[in-house]
């Protein structure tokens, strides 16, 4: 495996520029790995959760955490600062951690993160988590990187019907209620199961608190247990060949917006398109 130091020039890179990112991922050999996706809304304790799982997995395996963070909309700056509640992770001499900005990308992940992941994974990386922002009904872009998605809820946080809404609701593969604690972690936990009955969801849902570490050890195995089955079916390719696809369509996005940003063909094409589309929508409904 390479060195730490080399790995964070490289992510450095890959960040900056989406073709030669292609280029440099490619030089590396393409191996087995996994992407575990914590996702939820803001203040659930997803950063302390992902420091926790990712010292359980780091005793046998090598773990890097991309941690996102939100873009400002009015500096273009972002705080990075969710290492902070990671202090278990960073003395750990086999996990890796990384903090990356949105960059103001709809479904809460900047298109370079994609080859960002590909990277880590072919440089030796096992497990590679990575935590998004506090997400809303439409930050789901999750489900387009991660093999296993963890939706992590808990009381207090804002509206839980909000929460409960489809959207995200619909990306998690394990529902994680956080801060068990807290008196209306139960009442949560209850109406998330009654919505997952009501929609014939089948998913894995454990209560945690990510402070005392309560749980956390069978969330482990209950991630374990998925990853296991991802291994031994065709699932875990599809996975990669539809991040493939996606990778493309969220390079090309790119290299279009930094081409056209500063001119107004951009903005012609979509108004074009738009106008067509409207009506040939018009004409279809008449």
């Amino acid at each position: 495996m390479i060195s730490e130091r080399e790995v964070a020039k490289t992510l450095s890179l890959i960040e900056k520029d989406p073709l030669k990112a292609k280029e440099i991922v490619s030089k590396y050999p393409e191996r087995d790995y996994f992407v575990v996706g914590i996702t939820g809304s803001p203040g659930s304790g997803k950063s302390t959760m992902t420091d926790k799982l990712a010292e359980m997995f780091a005793i046998e395996k090598d773990v890097a955490i991309i941690a996102v963070d939100p873009t400002s909309a009015f500096t273009g700056g972002a705080f990075l600062g969710d290492r902070i509640r990671m202090r278990r992770s960073v003395k750990r001499y086999n996990i890796f951690i990384r903090s990356m900005a949105s960059r103001g990308a709809v479904g809460g992940l900047s298109p370079g993160i994609y080859d960002a992941v590909e990277f880590l994974g072919r440089a030796g990386y096992d497990i590679i988590f990575v935590e998004t922002v506090g997400v809303g009904q439409s930050e789901t872009d999750i489900v387009n990187l991660a093999d296993l998605v963890l939706l992590v809820l808990a009381p207090g946080t804002g509206d839980d019907v909000q929460m409960l809404k489809a959207g995200i609701m619909e990306i998690g593969d394990i529902y994680v209620v956080n801060k068990k604690d807290l008196d209306e972690s139960q009442k949560l936990l209850a109406n998330i199961k009654a919505t997952l009955k009501l929609g014939g969801i089948e998913r894995d849902i454990i209560s945690t608190n990510s402070i005392t570490g309560e749980n956390i050890d069978q969330l482990r195995d209950i991630v374990q247990g998925h990853l296991t089955v991802l291994s031994q079916t065709e699932k875990l390719e599809e996975n990669r060949k539809d991040r493939y696809k996606f990778n493309l369509l969220n390079t090309l996005f790119s290299i279009l917006r930094t081409r056209y940003s500063k001119t107004e063909d951009l903005e012609k094409i979509i108004s074009l398109y738009t106008n067509e589309e409207g009506e040939n929508n018009e004409s279809k409904e008449n």
